[in-house]
């Protein structure tokens, strides 16, 4: 294997591109671009081409890229994108370049922006959208710093998917049965995955912290080192692809879908999120538990993340996760170390005050939840919104004021006209015409419920 020190330490400008590649004998590179389910698109390009591509700013793809649904349909946008297929340039971020380390020739992976030929951004890309919030904080003298929590399932290979999911065999060579929070043996019996998910991660420079046992059968949850919002965004992204392969590799499933199985906690992508002074490098919520900062930005979560909801549930299936006392939040409301409201304000010194934001699943975009997330507490900050008394004890007693489902939530989010300006009006026509088609595609569908209850009954 090649060294790692080197190969965590790729080259930052094209100067040392082709010595990097030569050197670690990398002859293709995988060129990803995240769409709107922060799913991998892009182009794989050899060598040669991956170097003069940078030079010349010739790889292209078709700015319809952003209009395709998790199906892979393509949404028709015609007043929202050029019918025409217009290309954008496709211009490869180095900080991002990474190996990829469940192939046996090496291959390289690295994440790209889109742009217009005149270098601008492409307004409707997800990279973008957390880029232009995280342009806002800077204009106030801010920065903001996240830690991802990402929770997700191993399952037996599902191949039918008119089948429930199932746990899948461990090292025993039993399936795995009952709840095991915090299990330090149920999470040993899958050590032969975990050892290749540490090592995967190692060799592409993804910083996972810790992982443990969560409460479903063969749940499991990696916490992120805290950082910058969109390289830690970029690592959620590769990091998914990740899991999988390592799980592919001893013939299961990893999944991040936000309610896998009936009857079980659902997966979740909590975000602990902070705000520093740009020039003092000082925690705005430094000055205590009551300090004005923390409380508006709390009632900016408060008032708009329920507004932004497609950003923190994005599919039909999200909204099953958010459940009384299945370990997810179901209002807006916050307390001081409390997991069973929305926000929850952890106890911890001064200059580590922060906000953890439970609302949001496993099957986010992680730039798109960040951009939401961030964005409404800078619109609290913005705004100098209040916020709600912290809640003590069972924050699950009280009202929910989440939006139940898909469409309510598409509703709350067309009629925002904050959020539009802070995330871009095309990119929300955008990502709610994806939404819709979406939604159009599963209400399609007939499922076993109606099947069992409805074909003999009605």
């Amino acid at each position: 294997m090649t060294d790692h020190d080197s190969l965590n330490n790729p080259p930052t400008d094209l100067a040392g591109l082709e010595t990097w590649l030569v050197e670690h004998k990398i002859d293709e590179v995988e060129c990803l671009i995240p769409d709107m389910a922060g799913l991998a698109r892009g182009k794989i390009v050899p060598r040669r081409k991956f170097i003069a591509c940078m030079q010349e700013r010739t790889l292209r793809i078709a700015e319809a890229v952003f209009m395709l649904g998790v199906t892979g349909s393509e949404v028709q946008g015609g007043d929202i994108i050029d019918p025409a297929m217009i290309d954008v340039v496709v211009v490869p971020d180095l900080s991002t370049l990474r190996i990829v380390p469940w192939v046996k020739e090496p291959v390289a992976q690295v994440v790209c922006d889109v742009q217009w030929h005149d270098e601008s951004l492409v307004d409707i890309a997800p990279r973008h959208v957390l880029q232009r919030v995280l342009q806002a904080y800077d204009e106030l003298g801010l920065q903001a710093v996240v830690a991802p929590e990402l929770e997700f399932y191993f399952v037996k290979q599902n191949v039918d998917p008119d089948y429930p999911l199932a746990p899948p065999k461990d090292l025993t060579g039993r399936v795995a049965s009952g709840r095991q929070a915090y299990g330090v043996e149920a999470m040993n019996l899958f050590d032969h995955v975990i050892e290749d998910i540490y090592d995967f991660c190692e060799a592409s420079n993804i910083n996972i912290n810790s992982i443990m046992h969560e409460g479903g059968p063969c749940q499991m949850e990696i916490n992120f080192s805290h950082g910058d919002p969109l390289a830690l965004a970029d690592q959620v992204f590769l990091f998914k692809r990740t899991v999988r392969q390592a799980a592919f590799k001893h013939d299961i499933y990893a999944t991040f879908m936000a309610k896998p199985h009936q009857g079980e906690s659902g997966s979740s992508m909590h975000i602990h999120q902070s705000v520093i002074e740009s020039a003092s490098k000082r925690n705005i919520f430094a000055d205590g538990e009551d300090s004005e900062a923390l409380m508006h930005y709390l009632g900016g979560l408060q008032q708009y993340v329920p507004k932004s909801m497609p950003f923190f549930a994005p599919y039909v299936n999200s909204y099953r996760r958010l459940t009384p006392y299945f370990d997810a939040p179901v209002n807006s409301h916050w307390g001081l170390d409390n997991r069973t409201v929305g926000f929850r304000v952890p106890h911890s010194d001064q200059a580590n005050r922060r906000i953890e934001n439970r609302v949001g699943g496993a099957d986010c975009n992680p730039y798109l939840i960040f951009a939401a997330s961030l964005g409404a507490g800078l619109l609290g900050l913005r705004e100098k919104k209040g916020c709600q008394p912290p809640v003590k004890g069972d924050g699950y007693r009280l009202s929910s004021d989440l939006p139940s489902h898909l469409m309510d939530s598409i509703r709350q989010l067309e009629s925002s006209p904050e959020l539009h300006d802070l995330l871009g009006e095309r990119f929300i026509r955008a990502f709610l015409a994806v939404k819709m088609d979406e939604h159009r595609a599963h209400f399609e569908v007939i499922s076993p419920w109606e099947r069992e209850f409805l074909l003999l009954n009605v």
